[in-house]
């Protein structure tokens, strides 16, 4: 049935009044600035989809909202409890600080954003302190290795390496000490040889012509089985003395005969005086944090040729356990060099799906 002419006229009427007030509802409201401060997470939560919240009011009750926006002098909510009913509230009764915080602490968690590294425990802190003690870094990714008394720094092809070192005793050349118990003269102030090294070469051979050696102190580094102790009958008596914190590891350059490297003895009692002895190279020794290792550093670059790193024990005593090794900037790579190792990952990782 068609609605006669006066009915129409008024539905048209009604039709007009509702219209304005559907898209008033239906379009968001604008925040306004100058009104008040919202934190961004509070006044963007519809658009990241509805949630349920709290709208803290300042008489200490709450409303459960899906979202709310600030307009003006009224907060336009979402209410959850009323089956999505659009309400509104003066904004002079609601607590927006306490709301902003509830919503911050219960923020849904991201599962994609990265998690904060656990907490450590002291004790395994510790234990991973005194572990980079015992074995430090002392180039990228280069660590010292306590399984190895002495270690030595060389560079292959523009990458550091650490080339184990072996202990040789030698062999002491018995006639020289015996001459020089019968002399009765300082037997260090003249040149003779005191120990041989078989072959012409070292096993061992670094490229650069400053090498850094790293002594672990960890093990026995005392003084070997095999020492040579000279007696002077009283000749040394007014000499000084070689006290604790001179050098106490010098490097000799052998003398290469037919299949043997002789080194000559030297003056103990000139080493830290600055007088230059030759083929004598003192050392500088500075110990490692920890005190696990102990850095010595030539106070000279080394010439190509065959050397000893020998430990002087005292006035009168040389350790004939002596680290041979040569310099040949064109010699091959060591065999048992230690590379640089990237650290191992403590993270878990997710095992490929077989």
């Amino acid at each position: 049935m068609l609605a006669n002419a006066p009915t129409r006229a008024v539905l048209i009427a009604a039709l007009a009044v509702v219209s304005p007030l559907r898209a008033q509802t239906q379009q968001p409201q604008k925040i306004d600035p100058h009104t008040t401060t919202v934190d961004a997470a509070a006044a963007d939560s519809t658009a990241k989809g509805p949630r349920r919240t709290r709208l803290y009011l300042k008489d200490g009750s709450y409303q459960i909202v899906m979202s709310y926006q600030v307009a003006g002098a009224k907060v336009i909510y979402v209410s959850a409890e009323r089956g999505g009913e659009s309400e509104e509230i003066p904004l002079n009764l609601v607590d927006l600080d306490r709301t902003i915080a509830w919503e911050k602490q219960h923020a849904p968690v991201d599962p994609n954003a990265p998690r904060p590294a656990p907490a450590i425990d002291p004790e395994l802190a510790k234990e991973e302190a005194e572990r980079a003690l015992i074995a430090p870094e002392i180039a990228h990714d280069l660590r010292l290795n306590p399984e190895y008394m002495l270690l030595v720094l060389d560079t292959w092809h523009a990458i550091p390496e650490l080339v184990p070192l072996s202990q040789s005793d030698g062999e002491l050349n018995h006639q020289t000490s015996h001459n020089i118990v019968r002399g009765g003269v300082n037997p260090l102030s003249h040149p003779h040889p005191v120990v041989t090294l078989r072959g012409e070469r070292a096993a061992v051979q670094v490229h650069v012509d400053d090498p850094v050696f790293y002594l672990h102190l960890d093990d026995d580094t005392g003084p070997s089985a095999q020492v040579l102790t000279v007696d002077t009958h009283g000749a040394s008596q007014n000499m000084p003395k070689h006290k604790p914190d001179d050098p106490s590891y010098v490097i000799v350059r052998t003398d290469v005969r037919q299949d043997a490297r002789v080194i000559a003895s030297f003056s103990i009692y000139d080493l830290g005086s600055g007088k230059r002895q030759e083929d004598v190279f003192e050392t500088d020794e500075t110990p490692l944090p920890g005190g696990h290792w102990l850095k010595l550093v030539p106070r000279e670059k080394l010439l190509i040729g065959e050397y000893a790193l020998l430990e002087v024990l005292g006035a009168k005593e040389i350790n004939l356990g002596v680290w041979d090794f040569g310099v040949h900037p064109t010699a091959i790579e060591n065999r048992d060099a230690l590379k640089p190792e990237p650290p191992h990952s403590l993270g878990l990782g997710r095992h490929p799906e077989q």
